[in-house]
């Protein structure tokens, strides 16, 4: 390693007047022309996630299933060690697309096919790319839609998530050359995705003791709606956040930003969606996922209405379907779940009932009103063990 002299050094600045001509304040982010079809972005940075950080997302985010808690559950299971939350790895791969993707974006218009493909563990590192599917121009001036496909890898460059998502990107001025991608780099995107799962030959007595006796695959029924009592106050404790997982944009952090932009958005600062999301989802943890073997991921879902720091946000939940699991033992549940905010979830529940299970998009069509308290709606499969599994 190269040593280099740290001796005094006088000071220059007074000597040298300040030639304001030349000041320079860079813009990060992309406009609608810089997206082009079949483009790919690498994301600067990479993520190493330590257990610490791994662990504290789990309990910040109020996750109850030992696989993110408790690296001897983990391995019971037949995992290498205590599991980093699927929705941290989300995060970050989200997060450091954000300078590519959507640093200068009017709104997140969705997710879709959200895969969690292989265990991300502490330890491991991750970085992010994203190929832009398509863009869809609606007019001069009018921000357009652009349809992206995201991948993250670990340090072995094995894919771990991919996921699409849908972004509102305002236009571009028209005097910068387009800032474009690479078509030629690299995207592993797995086509046929499957996911590969330890199966526990046998597990301690003692282990089902690390949950509650009544969140097995068994303790569940299609229809049934589980209303989820415990809720979560935001603080501001959303913005560093924001930025431990990697996140650039203003919105979410920077009060003078966002109390500039003009329309629904302007005032405080949004908290970043993905947060949101983590929050619902833990939430909801203790009564549904706690026997949980993997989350199997998520298909279309719609951030129906934005949080800021001091709203209150819980969860619901309704099983739609059942289905055996791919290894012994095993079943999987087909959830939709639902996020309100400032309401009680009971009361949200008792008000709107089957109402809230409708797609907030649709209601127009159906000469429905949409419901204000709503924030979230998103379906997933979870991996759930039955009763007798590792017997």
């Amino acid at each position: 390693m190269a040593k280099f002299p740290l001796n005094s050094f006088p000071e220059l600045a007074p000597s040298h007047p300040a030639d304001i001509s030349k000041s320079i304040q860079k813009e990060y982010g992309r406009t609608l022309d810089d997206f082009v079809d079949g483009d790919v972005f690498l994301h600067p940075r990479a993520f190493t996630i330590d257990r610490t950080f791994a662990q504290e997302f789990a309990t910040v985010f109020h996750e109850s299933s030992p696989l993110f808690l408790s690296a001897p559950y983990a391995q019971a299971h037949g995992f290498a060690d205590m599991l980093v939350h699927p929705l941290q790895v989300f995060n970050v791969i989200l997060s450091l697309g954000v300078q590519n993707n959507s640093e200068k974006a009017i709104a997140n218009l969705g997710y879709y096919n959200v895969q969690f493909l292989k265990p991300v563990y502490p330890g491991d590192t991750l970085t992010g790319r994203t190929r832009v599917l398509s863009k869809k121009v609606r007019g001069e001036g009018k921000p357009g839609i652009v349809h992206v496909n995201t991948l993250g890898l670990n340090q072995r460059g094995e894919v771990v998530i991919q996921y699409e998502r849908k972004i509102m990107i305002p236009p571009g001025d028209g005097k910068s050359a387009p800032k474009r991608g690479d078509a030629n780099l690299p995207f592993p995107v797995v086509k046929d995705p499957s996911c590969e799962l330890p199966d526990a030959k046998s597990l301690s007595t003692d282990m089902k003791h690390h949950t509650l006796s009544n969140t097995y695959f068994e303790d569940f029924e299609a229809g049934q709606i589980l209303v989820h009592k415990n809720m979560r106050t935001i603080t501001d404790e959303h913005v560093p956040w924001t930025y431990r997982m990697g996140n650039t944009h203003p919105l979410h952090y920077d009060r003078l930003y966002s109390a500039g932009l003009s329309g629904p958005m302007s005032g405080e600062p949004i908290v970043y969606g993905g947060l949101v999301f983590g929050w619902l989802c833990g939430l909801a943890s203790r009564d549904l996922t706690e026997n949980m073997l993997w989350d199997l991921g998520y298909t279309e879902g719609y951030h129906t209405a934005p949080a800021i720091s001091g709203d209150t946000v819980g969860s619901i939940s309704r099983i739609v379907a059942k289905e055996e699991g791919p290894m012994p033992n095993t079943g999987i549940l087909h959830v939709q779940l639902i996020g309100v905010k400032n309401v009680k979830t009971k009361e949200a529940f008792d008000k709107h009932g089957a109402d809230l299970f409708i797609k907030e998009n649709d209601k127009k069509d159906m000469g429905k009103e949409k419901i204000p308290e709503k924030i979230f709606e998103i379906e997933r499969r979870i991996l759930l063990k039955k009763k007798g599994y590792g017997a």
